[in-house]
């Protein structure tokens, strides 16, 4: 097997500058499809990689080697991979695999409670009001999905402030970001080198939404001034975010000084300025990058493929 084998973990590593770029540069609807197919892609070329080189160890052993009716001798001489690479790669995949199968039973129950938990809750149309001093609010998704908001959020902000925190949850229930955030964590899961990316997935559904209530208000600054007012309530109830996996609210937005670039701050910002335009570069960049990830999985499987064919010779 050939260095191809080794490019999807070359390309994941391009994963955090690559997260800022799309994340910072991108228009966010745009930029969440991006990055949660850039996760989707390279954590499945890197998991195929990793059985690979695993494979070739197990090529090595007697026992195996007879099952498969393969020759020992010249699946030692053909295969470049070193017995350690290939143990090594085995113990990470079983280990990234239980990771992601973990993730993806937590993410499940997450779901199925929320959906079990929207349907119990009395709503006026998807509007579910909880009397909580708490400021906290959350889209919940379910069959129908519902906006959850605290009395506490509501005394917070004035009218018009409602109706923009109303509109950036809806646009989180009616675009489905929990599904993003979840199959993005699910592919940082396999791959923890993807972790800038799912990362980014969080914030650029953030940013989506926001650009949704900006749109249906046509007042960017004053969502601007409601995402830090609505921030800065959570942050000052001094209460620890809600627990419920498939709930995007604000609490999980904390600011940091303009040093350290929190999220509320770089949401803030570009509310401020003009919003950022489609453009081709970024996803043109990214899918030549994604192919070259699929081309050199597809190439080591067909390496792996003539090794098979020689060792069974």
């Amino acid at each position: 097997m050939r260095l191809a084998v080794y490019l999807p973990f070359v390309f994941a590593l391009l994963a955090t500058p690559g997260a800022r770029l799309l994340s910072r540069r991108c228009e966010p609807r745009l930029a969440t499809w991006l990055l949660t197919l850039s996760g989707g892609v390279l954590a499945a070329a890197s998991t195929i990689s990793l059985a690979m080189l695993a494979l070739t160890g197990l090529l090595r052993v007697p026992e195996l080697a007879a099952l498969g009716q393969w020759s020992l001798g010249l699946a030692t001489r053909k295969d470049p991979v070193e017995l350690s690479v290939a143990a090594t790669a085995g113990l990470v995949l079983a280990l990234t695999a239980a990771a992601a199968v973990r993730m993806l039973w937590k993410r499940c129950r997450s779901l199925a409670r929320a959906i079990v938990e929207a349907s119990c809750l009395a709503a006026t149309d998807d509007l579910v009001i909880v009397d909580d001093p708490v400021p906290d609010a959350f889209a919940l998704p379910g069959l129908p999905g519902r906006v959850v908001v605290s009395t506490g959020m509501l005394a917070a902000l004035d009218t018009g402030e409602r109706d923009i925190l109303l509109a950036h949850e809806r646009a989180h229930l009616t675009e489905h970001h929990y599904a993003f955030v979840a199959i993005a964590q699910l592919c940082a899961a396999a791959n923890p080198l993807l972790r800038p990316l799912a990362r980014a997935v969080a914030y650029t559904v953030e940013r989506w939404a926001d650009e949704q209530a900006a749109a249906a208000t046509g007042d960017r600054g004053r969502v601007a001034r409601t995402v830090g007012k609505a921030a800065l309530a959570t942050h000052r109830s001094g209460t620890r975010p809600r627990a419920t996996a498939t709930a995007l609210n604000v609490r999980g937005e904390r600011g940091g000084v303009p040093g350290s670039a929190g999220p509320v701050p770089r949401r803030v910002a570009a509310l401020l300025g003009p919003p950022i335009r489609r453009r081709a570069v970024p996803a043109l960049v990214t899918t030549a990058v994604l192919a070259a990830a699929a081309w050199s999985t597809a190439d080591a499987v067909q390496d792996l493929h003539v090794l098979l064919g020689f060792v069974g010779i």
